[in-house]
């Protein structure tokens, strides 16, 4: 749960700017919102500091960490941040800020390297990281099996999103309501604006088993993105737009402990490849920005990462697999490139601020119906919502795009 924002931001806004980027061996030249590199379509956009104050709750999973954009706490570490955040009502990410016209609602970050939000088609590419995963194969269905995994996550995935924008679900409505090409700061969008598409048909675009490595046992931020590069080579992504509106998840095996994400209490998290505070350092790109997560196999965790939250028996096993997924899928949509799309004014996105809201409350967890079966899904965010209030909605109508 990303409770604040980067100390160091990445745009392309401002005046001119000369930055060598030692580690990367380019020089990248940036004017209003375009960027040229001397190495082809090089992905680093630098920028001036976030004005937005740090994390300041040092019990969310960001706390130190600004690269850990929309990470899920833990159900335990959220009860300790809000605790926290009742305590210390003024601190910098432990409210929600005042930010006009509504204190609670997200505001446009104004993009980053020119992108905001997924306005295309979104494609969704699933990469089980590691020779750990095991043999693989084919179920009856045609999705991919490993036989490292004993919690049946790879076929899950795949249903799940295969299946968003089927069945006539409206969860995916929520995510329309939010566009770029506005002025940073705004809360609410013209028709006229790009905007969030809705998924018709679902949204896998491959799957890749990637076993030429063993997966680390405690893979850094920037392997992680890494790995994404890498994925989108593998899948023939590469050129800036065959990215733009692509997101890669990175699937660490069982056994393995990717970001510390156990001992620092988070689910998952989302970032791009050219974040400057990702832990290793940000991650040389000639594809264009690559969008991903870093998905841990949660089921290791059992309850604390979702586990029957929704359901009981044995299809809730599986529920914290679905809900903390499509937790960072919803917001790599609204934030793509973070932090330049929709944030609250302490830095939560839009699955943040509904995440592990009980099932039965409105905009709460529920069971997402679709045409590849049932999944537990949590609310996101709707600026729309209570009169332009805001609230967390499960469902809601498509809005009209151009």
């Amino acid at each position: 749960m990303s409770f604040g924002t980067h100390a160091w931001r990445w745009s392309a806004r401002g005046a001119t700017a000369l930055i060598p980027l030692a580690s990367a061996g380019v020089l990248l030249v940036t004017v209003g919102t375009q960027a040229a590199a001397t190495t082809a379509q090089a992905s680093m956009v630098p920028a001036a500091p976030a004005a937005n104050p740090p994390v300041t709750n040092p019990y969310a999973p960001a706390y130190h960490h600004p690269y850990r954009h929309g990470a899920v706490p833990t159900r335990g570490a959220a009860a300790q941040m809000a605790a926290w955040a009742r305590q210390h009502p003024g601190a910098a990410g432990a409210s929600r800020g005042a930010a006009a016209p509504s204190p609670n609602n997200l505001s446009y970050g104004g993009g980053v390297g020119g992108i905001g939000v997924t306005t295309g088609r979104a494609k969704v590419y699933l990469v089980f990281f590691g020779s750990q995963w095991g043999r693989k194969g084919r179920n009856s269905q045609g999705y991919v099996t490993l036989s490292g995994d004993h919690a049946g996550e790879a076929p899950y995935l795949q249903r799940m999103f295969k299946g968003l924008g089927t069945n006539g679900e409206r969860w995916s409505g929520v995510m329309t309501q939010y566009c770029q090409g506005i002025a940073a700061g705004r809360q609410s969008c013209p028709a006229t604006a790009p905007h969030v598409r809705f998924p018709h048909g679902g949204v896998l675009a491959g799957v890749w088993v990637d076993k030429r490595v063993k997966s680390p046992a405690q893979a850094t931020g920037h392997r992680l993105g890494r790995e994404a590069v890498d994925a989108a080579a593998h899948f023939g992504n590469t050129t800036a737009a065959s990215n733009r509106n692509a997101q890669y998840v990175i699937l660490s095996p069982h056994g393995t402990d990717p970001d510390q994400y156990q001992e620092q209490q988070f689910c998952a998290w989302h970032d791009w490849n050219g974040d400057a505070t990702l832990s290793g350092g940000p991650v040389t790109s000639s594809h264009g920005h690559i969008a991903f997560t870093n998905m841990p196999y949660v089921t290791d965790v059992g309850a604390t990462c979702g586990a029957h939250f929704v359901r009981s028996g044995g299809g809730g096993k599986l529920d914290g697999v679905s809900i903390v997924a499509g937790h960072e899928y919803a917001e790599t949509l609204t934030d793509q490139n973070p932090p330049g799309g929709w944030v609250d004014s302490s830095g939560e996105e839009n699955a943040d601020k509904c995440a592990w809201r009980a099932p039965g409350s409105t905009g709460g967890a529920a069971v997402l119906h679709l045409s590849t079966g049932p999944f537990a899904m949590q609310g996101t965010w709707a600026n729309d919502a209570s009169g332009g209030a805001g609230g967390c909605r499960f469902t809601h109508s498509i809005v009209s795009t151009r």
